[in-house]
Order: C-alpha cells, then sequence, then structure tokens
C-alpha cells in the first residue's frame, strides 16, 4: 500500500482524537485512562505549528480518510532541548499492522533535520511489544527504563525511553 501524509487542519481534530481514544481501552498505548474530548485537545493541536512540532494525518494513497496520525512534540520544555522532540504515532484499528506505523516513522525521522530536530524520543509502555519493536527496527535504542510508573487497572506498567540521533 502507499500511503500519504499531509499537515493536520482543525477540522481533522475529531478524527485525530477518535484515533487517539479508541487506542485507550488496550492499556498498550497512552496512559489516558478515559476517553478525552475535541475540547481538552485544542491547546495540544494548537502546539502543533507546523514549522516547528508538526502534526500530521496520514491517509492511503490520495484517499481523504485518515488512517493514523504522527506529531511531534516539545521535550521538557527548555530551550536547551529545543533539537530533541517525541514522536508519537497513532493508527486507527483497521489499518493497524498494514505498514502505516512504518511509514510515519519512517517519515518522522527523515524530517526531522528540516525542523532542526537532532535528537527523537519515543516514550513506549514496556508491555508494547509492537511499538517498541517498530522503533528498534528504525534503529532507536533504549535510553531509560522507568520500572512500574504506570498503574492500568490496578497494574503497575514500565516506561521504556527509546531515542535515536538523527543528524
Amino acid at each position: 500500500m502507499t500511503y500519504t501524509h499531509r499537515i493536520a487542519t482543525r477540522d481533522d481534530l475529531p478524527r485525530i482524537v477518535e484515533i487517539y481514544n479508541s487506542t485507550i481501552a488496550s492499556r498498550e498505548v497512552t496512559a489516558d485512562t478515559e476517553p478525552v474530548s475535541v475540547a481538552s485537545r485544542e491547546a495540544w493541536f494548537q502546539d502543533h505549528d507546523p514549522a516547528r512540532r508538526p502534526l500530521w494525518t496520514i491517509h492511503e494513497g490520495d484517499d481523504p480518510a485518515i488512517v493514523g496520525w504522527i506529531s511531534y512534540s516539545n521535550f521538557y520544555g527548555r530551550p536547551a532541548y529545543a533539537g530533541t522532540a517525541e514522536v508519537s504515532i497513532y493508527i486507527d484499528e483497521a489499518w493497524r499492522r498494514k505498514g502505516v506505523g512504518r511509514y510515519a516513522l519512517e517519515q518522522a525521522i527523515a524530517f526531522a533535520p528540516q525542523i532542526k530536530v537532532h535528537t527523537l524520543l519515543g516514550f513506549i509502555f514496556g508491555h508494547n511489544k509492537p511499538s517498541l519493536g517498530l522503533f528498534e527496527r528504525f534503529g532507536f535504542a533504549t535510553w531509560a527504563h522507568l520500572p512500574r510508573v504506570a498503574i492500568l487497572d490496578g497494574v503497575e506498567r514500565d516506561l521504556i525511553i527509546l531515542g535515536k540521533r538523527v543528524d
């Protein structure tokens, strides 16, 4: 399959939130435990300046339907970390394991230097084997292991921080 991506618009936000919310129940992808609202994601959306920290929607070919999204987010919010960004990938359940994640991560790595990002990070739960495997296939290494820092449905979960220099 051939995928494309574009800068997200405000009109895309409901679909972006829908995809995000669809991952909550699995307890593998996000630390949110209840669905978020479109209104609660407005500031987050505005923080994704296309020139510095883009938010992209992913599509199959020219089809306008959004099958996933990818975002760059600031790491730690201090000026000295401006060259480091967290990359997040969320994929519609029907499109998982069809190469969307590979496409998204490949594009994020290739584009990072254009927005002056030299280091990419992925924050992934230790039990999320598919995401860990994806990032590792692209040369990300474990830079931190935070044991039992999240509690999901009474189960303590590890957070793995994967990193990669892209300059």
